[in-house]
């Protein structure tokens, strides 16, 4: 069961933070006060692929994975996160729907970012507002860097059984 705290964020806790990194004393206090945060239980789900999206997370406590639906309607685990990671953050970018399902596996706080937050910062301090789409982009290059890695090795491991199945005549797996 999702429930929702009033538990208080500090800016000592969000400067830890790389979503937060570089902001200043004012800007964190500001959010710390302002910025909420919500529990959830092991299998409870924080958003599915296909929701409007109109906030993103940072995880404090616990452990998030991400399910990702392939084109057979399968669910995978495509990633799992863990404190100070952040997850819906493409929402700010692309401004499309939820691109994956997000559920807890272990008893989780979440700091919830909305997007009135992020249009106040825009509207009252630009430069806090662009040093978080900088630390969001950041983290999407990050992580596209690994996904090309994983991808990369996984193409060169099937053509790698390609052509040792090619050289040795048999035939392809069921």
């Amino acid at each position: 069961m999702t429930q929702f705290l009033e538990d208080q964020l500090t800016a000592d806790l969000l400067r830890n933070i790389a979503l937060f990194g570089a902001l200043s004393e004012d800007v964190l206090c500001l959010l710390a006060a302002t910025l909420p945060t919500i529990r959830y239980q092991s299998g409870d789900v924080v958003f599915r692929e296909g929701d409007p999206a109109h906030e993103m997370f940072v995880v404090l406590e616990g452990e998030i994975e991400v399910l990702k639906r392939s084109r057979r309607g399968s669910e995978s685990r495509v990633a799992v996160l863990g404190p100070r990671d952040t997850l819906g953050e493409m929402a700010f970018i692309d401004m499309q729907n939820r691109s994956a399902t997000v559920r807890a596996v272990a008893p989780s706080r979440l700091i919830c970012v909305t997007a009135e937050v992020m249009e106040s910062l825009y509207r009252t301090d630009l430069k806090a507002y662009t040093l978080i789409v900088l630390n969001i982009a950041r983290d999407l290059s990050r992580r596209l860097r690994v996904t090309d890695g994983i991808l990369a090795d996984f193409v060169a491991n099937v053509l790698d059984e390609f052509m040792q199945r090619a050289r040795t005549g048999r035939p392809p797996p069921p």
